[in-house]
């Protein structure tokens, strides 16, 4: 018999306590931070869903892991441990570690790309957009249409546009050093990419003798989303689907701080000699060894454990279901919201929940120092301020404006997630007392994490 209720997959032997604050403080403490919840002290936050990077909670198994770590400079242990756990889902002949995704992306992108160049994704997200454009190339995103429009149902909302992807190689082909697909894909809600899609991928990067390379910070909740949605597959193990998933790539870019299940690292994995040596090069330039890639032995050896525990089937049924569960409470009080619910995150669709808010004042950031004043929620904004400012210094609106609420894996229980829920849909309650914002301070690249923002005036009811 299937039950209703969600079983979190894991016994609790360690708590942390959590500060409770008045609404005044709050209010105080965002105003401190340039209205900017990047900005707040951590301690003034309940419920943390500003990011899922780095933010879960490690298992019995990893802690053990560490105690066992071996710190030798040049051929540790704990690499070839790392590097065997790595190998057996990715198929990758090379295996580089980083401190974190983006030094992944920057090796790869500094080392392969030249300005000028074009670099298609289904949606490059921050970093990697970031990484990319500072070499003087375009991210071109070519998501479905499907994924663009939030309220819409599709199983696969996160896929490449097949055919716009083949018009960029016909026509800038010249200009394509690679392909990325991330899986899933963060920007765009969270959502899932196909099999099918990856292969019809693999199919116009071999006639046009590209290599194909995966932002695979999430490739579990990917491959449980294929085994649940795509025909053909629900036979299969998450694992088993994920290494087909890379076996049609020539090689990835990963966070383990998301499907690593770990509080820090990385990895860059292909299968070119060639770029492999001359990303190991700027490695130990900007790392470290090859062997240890700025990261500690204990930290390898946690990822390792990680990336096991990640396919797991019973880790992955409640990890989608716990975000579905949230998602389905905010859909069921009229909140907008990307549908059907990602895999790490609920987005809300700024723009349905703040309509008379214009996407140039900003109505993510709204909705986020909203949920923060209201209940001490931190969310992110996906959006304009994230992805609106153009390397020649214009603005305009972002594709959607989003707010994440990422859920950090095995750190909240189903009450910490109703609570977040009552705070969403107090905060809708009350949407009508919101108004935009104006940025008073801002850097040139990244400046989501940095911006400081003032209120516009209210609109008057």
């Amino acid at each position: 018999m299937l039950y209703k209720t969600i079983i979190e997959p894991f016994r609790i032997k360690s708590v942390e306590a959590i500060k409770f604050t008045t609404r005044e403080e709050r209010e105080d403490a965002l105003k401190q931070a340039g209205y900017n919840v990047f900005l707040l002290h951590a301690e003034d936050v309940l419920i943390d869903l500003l990011t899922d990077s780095g933010t879960g909670a490690m298992s019995s198994a990893q802690w053990g892991g560490l105690m066992q770590g071996d710190e030798s400079y040049a051929g540790s242990r704990s690499f070839y441990r790392f590097r065997d756990a790595v190998q057996e889902i990715t198929g990758f002949a090379h295996v580089i570690p980083t401190h974190q995704g983006r030094a992944a992306e920057r090796i790869l992108f500094h080392t392969l790309l030249k300005p000028g160049q074009v670099v298609p994704n289904n949606t490059h997200f921050d970093t990697t957009r970031a990484n990319i454009e500072v070499e003087g190339v375009e991210a071109r995103d070519l998501v479905i249409p499907e994924g663009k429009v939030p309220s819409l149902l599709h199983p696969f909302k996160g896929n490449v546009d097949l055919a716009a992807l083949e018009r960029t190689l016909a026509e800038d082909g010249d200009r394509v050093p690679l392909v990325m697909v991330t899986v899933t894909n963060n920007s765009g809600g969270g959502q899932p990419v196909s099999l099918e899609n990856i292969r019809g991928v693999r199919a116009l990067c071999d006639r046009y003798h590209k290599p194909l390379f995966l932002d695979a910070c999430r490739f579990a909740e990917n491959a449980w989303f294929i085994k649940m949605r795509e025909e053909g597959q629900g036979g299969k193990s998450p694992k088993q689907i994920a290494q087909e998933m890379f076996a049609m790539a020539d090689g990835c870019t990963m966070s383990a701080k998301k499907d690593g299940l770990a509080n820090i690292g990385g990895f860059l994995a292909m299968n070119d000699d060639a770029l492999a040596a001359a990303c190991r090069n700027l490695l130990i330039l900007t790392e470290g060894f090859p062997t240890y890639g700025g990261l500690a032995g204990y930290d390898l050896e946690a990822i390792a454990r990680g990336l096991e525990e990640v396919l797991e089937e019973p880790y992955l049924r409640y990890r989608i279901r716990s975000t579905e569960y949230l998602a389905d409470k905010l859909v069921a009080g009229g909140v907008p919201i990307i549908r059907p619910a990602g895999g790490h995150a609920v987005y809300i669709d700024a723009r349905g929940f703040l309509p008379d808010v214009p996407p140039l004042h900003y109505p993510g950031i709204a909705v986020c120092n909203a949920l923060y004043v209201e209940g001490g929620v931190r969310a992110v904004e996906i959006g304009t301020v994230m992805f609106g400012l153009h390397p020649d210094g214009t603005e305009t609106p972002g594709a959607m404006d989003l707010v994440r609420l990422a859920i950090p894996r095995r750190v909240y229980t189903q009450s910490h997630v109703d609570y977040v829920a009552e705070v969403v849909l107090e905060t809708f309650r009350k949407r009508r007392e919101l108004g935009g914002w104006r940025i008073t301070e801002a850097p040139k690249v990244l400046r989501h994490f940095t911006a400081r923002f003032s209120p516009l005036e209210r609109p008057q009811r």
